[in-house]
This record gives C-alpha cells, structure tokens and sequence, in this order.
C-alpha cells in the first residue's frame, strides 16, 4: 500500500526509516518532512491544517493508510475527518486525544478510574492558584492545561517559581494552552517513559525509555522537548512493566471505552517510579520525541502491520520482538535552544557520522539551502547508536557526534547517566 506520514521531525525520520523498510509500504509519502525523510521516501508540501486538502491528497495518490506523527492534528481532529473520508488513520479520534490535549481531563480520568497519578488541583483563576500555592508550599509542578509544546509544565521549587509560573501562564505566556492550570505534589522517584500501542480494547506492550528533558548536563536548566533518550530503561523491570499494563494503562484503556471514547493508537505513558510504584506523570497520545528514535531502531519486526492491527481492533492477533541490543540518542541543538534558537547555521559532516558502525542519524530541524544542510528549528539532529550495553551505545554516540561540524549547535554530554552509573554499580 502507499503511505502518508505526517510530521516533520526527528520523530517522524525515524518512523520514516522504518515503515519504509516493510515490504507493505509501496511508496511512502511524508508531509512535510525534512531532509532526512526525503531519504525514506517522497516529502511533500501539503497544508496539515487543512484535512479536506489531506483527504484529497490520500484519494489522488491512493494511499492507504496514514500515520500521524505530531499531537497537534490529532488535537485537532484530523483522524476524525480522514476516517470520515474513507481513509484509514493510526491515531486516536479528537475526543480520545484529549488525553493529551488536556492535563485536567487526563486527572480527571485518573480521579474516576482509580489510576496512581500525583494528587492535583485545577484552575482557572490566578489568585485562587496562588492561594493554593501559599497553603500547599512548595515544591509543585506548574502545568498549562493545553497543548505548550514542551514548554508547558514548570518544576516550582519555591514558592516565589510557582507564582512566577502562574503569572506567566494566566497573562498569556503559552497562549490557549494556559487559560487552565493544573497544580500537582512533586512526586519523587526516577521517571521513565513506557509505550503500548492500543486498538480501543487491547494494549501491546512496546517497550520503554528514559527522556532528559532539562537542556544542561546535570539534568539543570530550563525543560526542553528532549535533550536524548535511551531503550530500554534499566528502571523498568519485567515487573514493573506488567504493573504499569494493570494498573495504568489497562484501566486507561476501559475509562476511555467507558466514556464512549475508545482510544486507538499509541499511548505514551510519562512515569514516575515511586517508592509506591508507578505513577502516571501525564499521558501524550504518539510516539515520543525523541525516545521514538531509540524505539524504532530496536524494533525487529515490521511496524506496519502492528499499526493497521491498532487500528482495525486486531491488536490481540500481533506479537512484536525487539532486539537485546540498548539504544542511545544525542539530541544536538541550535545555539539558544531552549529560549530562541539560532537558525541557519551550517552544519557538516553528518555523513561521517551515519558512516560509523551502528550509527543512525535522524534529521529533526533541517533544511536543504543550495548545497548546504543549515539550522532551521531549536532540535536540530539526533546521533542514534546501538550497542550491548548503554554505556556502549553512548560512548559510540559521542563518538559520532564529535564528527559532526556544526559550531552553531551544541548538546548535552551525559546521556544515560543513570542506565551507566547503574551499570558500573552492578
């Protein structure tokens, strides 16, 4: 079948690479891709935004199936009016995408269905948030209702931060997204990120990672998208994974139904693991960015038909097998990056890099100009690498990064720290 991929970034590349290589996929189209996609398949220039204009794309090229990669669409309803259209889509309806789309509807859900997730409160006036704050004290975790880009959620370690944070999130400082604020308990623990792909009834387990949100080394600085990623995390035992299947996503999956809004699609659960067990940090409805750049290459079987089994409520009938194999990402990013990154700066060498043993490379903020590859978004390229252990997948990233020219860009130089700390321990 031909295959519509949505998205632009490193995400998308390396859900790119591997639909790509099925002997299902025909020919694959990504819209509107990057560079590095292009090399997976055909980069289209179609408006995202405009379904209609998607629909009639799909029926001219006969496609046959479309991946959604980023949240935004499918906020907005695209796998609504595709399916509308006659076009299958993988990735959750409107309704079901609140689950990501709204902080407060996922508590809410938590609340109903007995799901472990950190004690909360909502607002949507700034001085009973405040008033809440100087009750509780802090530390507190700060989140705009909606959909921030990343840049939604505040670690307040103050109470002086948690003000602060509200002031900037009810005056507009994240647009819509911050018209509603959820307030939670700063949960201690070790955080992980866990995935499972959902076809409104069944849940298959993917297989879990570890993301670096803070932009310095140290896990210091400002939240970003992502700074790295790696598979699987160490913190996440056999164990540890079916209680998450039980207790979290499992009861998810039943609320959803429930509420006559089945969700299909993947669920990305952002974990803490507490001295209680886990707890749901927040849910996002796709592949993460970038831990979808450490899943995808451990992934031994062929992705799509596990993606259309997803969709067509079959996923009881599929069985993935992943490699032993770890898998470690860098993240390089423009100068700037998290504030105001710096765009169209040079970057050279990347061939160099994708040319070391188990070594990928995944195009996320580029753009071709003449004959250059420049800058053109603050997470610009992620070294991915492979080995037996994190610690030698990272020490082969590094090694890859270091042949990349790119003076304008920088990245973080400890990840995996604590897969490695727990390796040289044991």
């Amino acid at each position: 079948m031909n295959i519509l991929l949505i998205g632009s970034g490193g995400r998308e590349h390396a859900l790119a690479w591997a639909i790509s290589a099925s002997p299902l996929c025909d020919r694959l189209f990504i819209a509107p891709g990057n560079p590095g996609t292009a090399e997976c398949g055909t980069n289209v220039v179609l408006d995202i935004a405009d379904h209609r204009a998607v629909a009639d794309f799909c029926k001219l090229m006969s496609v046959g199936l479309v991946v959604v990669g980023p949240e935004g669409p499918l906020v907005d309803g695209i796998a609504d009016d595709l399916e509308a259209a006659g076009i299958k889509t993988f990735g959750p309806s409107k309704a079901a995408a609140q689950l990501e789309g709204s902080k407060a509807f996922t508590k809410e859900l938590c609340a109903e269905f007995d799901i472990p997730t950190a004690a909360f409160a909502r607002f949507t006036d700034e001085a009973a948030a405040r008033a809440y704050v100087a009750k509780t004290g802090a530390p507190l975790v700060i989140k705009a209702d909606g959909l921030a880009a990343g840049k939604g959620v505040v670690m307040a370690e103050t109470v002086e931060q948690a003000d602060d944070a509200l002031a900037m999130m009810f005056s507009g400082g994240l647009g819509a997204a911050g018209a509603e604020v959820v307030i939670e308990e700063w949960m201690i623990g070790e955080e992980a990120s866990f995935f499972a792909l959902c076809d409104g009834a069944h849940a298959l387990a993917l297989a879990s990672a570890q993301d670096h949100k803070r932009v310095g080394d140290g896990d210091t600085g400002p939240n970003t998208g992502g700074m790295g990623a790696y598979s699987p995390a160490p913190v996440m035992t056999k164990a540890l994974e079916e209680r998450v299947m039980a207790e979290i996503i499992a009861p998810t999956l039943a609320g959803m139904a429930k509420r006559g809004t089945p969700f299909k699609g993947v669920l990305f659960a952002g974990l803490m693991i507490t001295a209680d067990g886990p707890k749901l940090i927040e849910y996002n409805v796709r592949f993460g960015d970038p831990e979808c750049e450490v899943l995808m290459p451990r992934l031994k079987s062929d992705i799509v038909p596990a993606l259309l089994a997803a969709r067509d409520g079959v996923l009881n009938a599929v069985d993935l097998r992943w490699s032993d194999q770890a898998a470690l990402t860098v993240v390089m990013a423009a100068n700037g990056y998290p504030a105001t990154p710096e765009k169209g700066s040079v970057i050279k060498g990347i061939e160099k890099a994708a040319a070391e043993k188990d070594v990928l490379v995944f195009h996320a903020g580029t753009q071709a100009k003449g004959d250059d590859l420049v800058a053109n978004g603050g997470r610009v390229l992620n070294i991915v690498a492979l080995g037996k252990t994190v610690s030698e997948a990272q020490a082969k990233a590094y090694k890859a990064v270091d042949l990349i020219d790119w003076p304008g860009g920088f990245c973080r130089r400890d990840i995996g720290w604590q897969a490695v700390k727990r390796e040289r321990e044991g």
